[in-house]
């Protein structure tokens, strides 16, 4: 689909807090479908990984696995699925305040909200808000939870970061990187969500059309 994954180092990820999903805040889970849980499994096997170990669910076969750095990714089989959905994919974040999360996603970043769902794997529900072929999902084993709020987030495109600067400081979002051009071609701004997530805001700066010089 049109979501991407951004891999990059991050020298202290060591020190942020890790491990299962129910005990720790933050960007927890990406989750991606598949058609084939045969083929699926024989790549892990093939590039040395332990084979998923599938679920039953009534939304399709599922495993949760745990990529080289220790990220949490959720693998679903549903044969026979529309073609959209093999192009989409889900991030999933353990919050600690729900209703404050939900109301950030639903109406400062106005991503849609759709009807949620029980989890059987979780044991807990679903509050998932789309965009496009993304879905950033909630869900919340209450509070206490140690936090890793800074080893992955969130990234928009937009088309006017000036105007995500103004609606922060008019709802008191906290921003952690001030609006400002993080390259020649990328003006940025970084927000932090209720549970301190990061949600990053970038617009692409058109470059100004060449003068020919004779």
């Amino acid at each position: 689909g049109s979501g991407q994954v951004k891999l990059q180092a991050t020298p202290a990820a060591k020190d942020y807090a890790s491990g299962p999903v129910k005990e720790v805040s933050g960007l927890r889970v990406f989750t991606f479908f598949f058609p084939d849980e045969r083929s699926l499994t024989a790549r892990f096997v093939e590039h040395g990984y332990p084979p998923p170990q599938f679920q039953t669910t009534p939304n399709g076969r599922r495993a949760m696995v745990l990529d080289p750095e220790n990220q949490w990714v959720e693998l679903v089989v549903m044969p026979g699925a529309a073609p959209s959905v093999y192009q989409s994919m889900e991030v999933g974040l353990t919050v600690t305040d729900l209703e404050k999360s939900r109301a950030f996603y639903r109406e400062f970043v106005g991503l849609d909200e759709l009807p949620a769902v029980d989890d059987p794997v979780l044991g807990v529900k679903r509050y998932p808000y789309r965009h496009g072929t993304t879905t950033v999902t909630l869900w919340s084993f209450g509070k206490g939870l140690a936090a890793n709020t800074r080893s992955a987030g969130i990234q928009y495109v937009v088309s006017d970061v000036e105007a995500v600067d103004v609606k922060a400081k008019a709802q008191n979002v906290k921003i952690d990187t001030p609006l400002g051009n993080f390259s020649a071609g990328l003006r940025t701004i970084w927000l932090s969500g209720p549970d301190g997530i990061t949600n990053y805001f970038a617009q692409i700066l058109r470059r100004a059309p060449s003068t020919p010089t004779r």
